[in-house]
């Protein structure tokens, strides 16, 4: 087991490790959510929502997979973020970045023009902004790695041209891709249905890790 990954099981889901800044964090986020709420049920346009709890359910899979290979290796996770933190939920994740992934959908869909057509260097600009927005949370991931904030440990999820790009479609181009795909789907229920599997997999594969590989990934 790798030394960040001992240091990232130090306190995990420990609730003494709370930090008061997590209450205004909540609050910013239900603002956030309840002011979109409020424009939706005046416009009848829910899509904003929708790329909210779509970002972040993609985001709890990534993290839930990744929680895998460490169980599984009992080496490391692709990914582990062992430093400081108001409360380390998985190897790979902590409340900060929850609170970011859980408002990033909703950014992310304000940024679109309401008709996809209308192009940006020559693409649709729902997927010119999910391409730089993927690329922007792939420099940010790469500052952080720097920092020693966020680890690698793999040589094919690393710095070099290979793992950046391994990087940019396996860890964040398919969260703004699916963001796409929900805002385009025509009715509620169909967004409903996609949004529901995304957690649907992602609950049950937490319920299976449980039960068989124990709590601590």
């Amino acid at each position: 087991m790798t030394e960040a990954s001992v240091r990232a099981l130090e306190g995990l889901r420990d609730l003494t490790m709370l930090k008061w800044y997590v209450i205004p964090m909540l609050a910013f986020t239900f603002y956030i959510y309840t002011f979109e709420m409020k424009k939706a049920w005046a416009s009848g346009n829910w899509n904003a929502i929708f790329a909210g709890v779509t970002l972040f359910g993609m985001d709890f899979f990534n993290e839930t997979w990744n929680g895998w290979v460490f169980a599984i290796t009992q080496h490391s996770a692709v990914w582990t973020t062992p430093g400081d933190t108001a409360l380390r939920t998985m190897v790979g994740w902590n409340i900060e970045i929850m609170f970011m992934f859980a408002i990033s959908g909703i950014i992310f869909y304000n940024t679109l023009f309401e008709d996809r057509r209308i192009k940006i260097m020559g693409i649709s600009n729902w997927w010119f902004w999910a391409i730089v927005y993927a690329a922007f949370c792939v420099f940010v991931e790469v500052v952080l790695n720097i920092g020693g904030h966020l680890v690698w440990e793999y040589p094919w999820w690393y710095r070099s041209f290979a793992g950046i790009w391994l990087i940019y479609f396996f860890g964040y181009f398919h969260f703004y891709a699916a963001c796409v795909i929900v805002i385009w789907l025509k009715t509620i229920r169909a967004k409903v249905i996609m949004v529901s599997v995304i957690y649907g997999v992602a609950i049950l594969m937490n319920i299976i890790g449980f039960g068989i590989m124990g709590w601590n990934y």
